[in-house]
């Protein structure tokens, strides 16, 4: 799971079927196994903390459905 906060700039989120934007002090949780992400639709910086929570940490476990940056 992961909670998201903005602290400055502006974060569009895609979570399952709904997207929403998040501005400044702003945040959303993500539940472990859903689909989500992220995007800066701004021109200006985009600053976020991600605060993971669980029994695992790690980035290995993610599975990425569609992903137009070309990472595995």
């Amino acid at each position: 799971s992961e909670h998201w906060i903005v602290v400055s700039g502006c974060a569009k989120v895609t979570l399952d079927e709904e997207t929403f934007i998040l501005r400044e002090n702003e945040s959303t949780y993500i539940a472990a196994g859903s689909v989500h992400s992220l995007e800066n639709p701004e021109s200006d910086s985009l600053i976020l903390i991600e605060v993971q929570f669980g029994s695992y940490l790690g980035e290995d476990d993610i599975l990425r459905i569609e992903d137009k940056y070309g990472r595995e």
